[in-house]
Order: C-alpha cells, then sequence, then structure tokens
C-alpha cells in the first residue's frame, strides 16, 4: 500500500485561511517510443507560480461540475488540449500548495493526434517528458532551501533544460509512489 506525500507547508501569509480548490490535468500522451508527460512552463509574469513547470489546470470556478471538470476546462483554455482527446484514469490524492491551493490531480490518457497551442497570457511553452524518465526514482531530487519563512525541502527532476520542482514533482512523486505500489 502507498502513502501520498501530502503537499507542501503553507506560507504564513496564507495560514489560517481555506484552501482554494483546483486541479491539474496529467496527461499521458500515448506515443510510439513509450507514454509520455505533456507539461507545461508558466508564463514569467503570473501572480502564482511564474515561470515554474506545472500541468495544465488551475482554479475551480463555480460552474465546474467537479474536480475533472476543472482539470479539462483549465487544459482546454491554457493549452487548446479538447477534452475529447482525454480518457479520464482517476484522480491522485489532493496535494495541498504552500500558496494555499488544495489540487486534485487528475489523470487522463492523450491519444494522438490531438492540437494544442498556448495560451500565451498563461503558457510560456509546453513539451512532454517520457514517463519512464519521471518514474525512474534516481532522477529525483530531493533539495532544500533556506527560505525568510525557515527551511524549505522539495523534490525536483531536471530534464533537458527543464526545472520540475515544487508541487508538480510533488505530484508526480506521489504518482511515482502509486505506480509501484503493490
Amino acid at each position: 500500500m502507498w502513502t501520498p506525500e501530502g503537499g507542501e507547508q503553507v506560507l504564513p501569509a496564507r495560514a489560517g485561511r481555506a484552501p482554494t480548490p483546483a486541479s491539474v490535468l496529467i496527461p499521458l500522451v500515448q506515443r510510439a517510443a513509450g507514454l509520455t508527460i505533456l507539461l507545461t512552463q508558466r508564463n514569467a509574469n503570473l501572480t502564482d507560480h511564474a515561470g515554474q513547470v506545472s500541468f495544465p489546470g488551475g482554479r475551480a470556478e463555480d460552474y465546474d461540475v467537479d474536480a475533472v471538470d476543472t482539470a479539462l476546462r483549465e487544459s482546454e483554455e491554457e493549452i487548446g488540449l479538447a477534452r475529447r482527446h482525454v480518457e479520464i484514469l482517476g484522480t491522485l490524492p489532493n496535494y495541498l500548495t504552500g500558496t494555499g491551493y488544495c489540487v486534485t490531480p487528475v489523470v487522463g490518457l492523450v491519444q494522438p493526434p490531438f492540437e494544442i497551442a498556448a495560451d500565451p497570457s498563461e503558457v510560456a511553452a509546453i513539451f512532454e517528458v517520457p514517463l519512464a524518465f519521471l518514474m525512474d526514482g534516481m532522477n529525483h531530487r530531493r533539495l532544500s532551501a533556506e527560505l525568510p519563512t525557515g527551511r524549505r525541502s522539495f523534490y525536483a527532476m531536471p530534464y533537458e533544460g527543464y526545472y520540475i520542482w515544487g508541487a508538480t514533482a510533488g505530484m508526480l512523486r506521489n504518482l511515482f509512489h502509486f505506480l509501484r505500489a503493490e
């Protein structure tokens, strides 16, 4: 049985506030060479998580039916991935970010061909990483940094010029543990 890594320590500025519901899509793309995970690099001028590597997704809206609907809607908005191309496989445990989001990771299988286009106001780049690379524990680095709010530990998975860390790496670690569970 696997135990999820529940998330990050909430930053003091967010302490005492209810977490903001959000969802991300973990798109597993079926390629001839094997499964990949589609990721984005966020635009550098965003308020939260600027410039970071992330899954497509975002905050839940009142009109979203559920967490899956949020992930699919946000993926359509951010990268133009039509929901008809995504077969939902399930969800991973919620992940609490230090910035106060309670994120539901939604895992979906994406079968090419499909079209994507980055919304330049939100996404600077779209890229894919082989699932085999991300699910190899030798590529997971446990790092820590001293911040004004105290010492913070996090995972990082550098890949070809992209630095996958923080909440995205934490959710990938949960996927890693889930896929290796007995």
